[in-house]
């Protein structure tokens, strides 16, 4: 019986899923995700609201 190997390897994510890093520094986000939409994400921290800018050059920039 021949088994064709899958696409996505044991312990893979699925693309654009949210990954948990496994040395437990926190969750992995791939900014493609977060821009999907646009050039700006909003992110609310403790009553406070920041945006999170990709610029032209592809690089980020967080303002309050």
């Amino acid at each position: 019986m021949n088994v064709m190997p899958s696409k996505e390897q044991p312990g893979m994510a699925p693309r654009g899923a949210l990954v948990e890093n496994p040395l437990n520094t926190g969750l992995t986000l791939h900014s493609r995700e977060l821009f999907r939409q646009g050039a700006v994400v909003q992110i609310r921290h403790q009553g406070q609201t920041y945006q999170l800018r990709l610029t032209r050059q592809d690089k980020l920039i967080l303002t309050k």
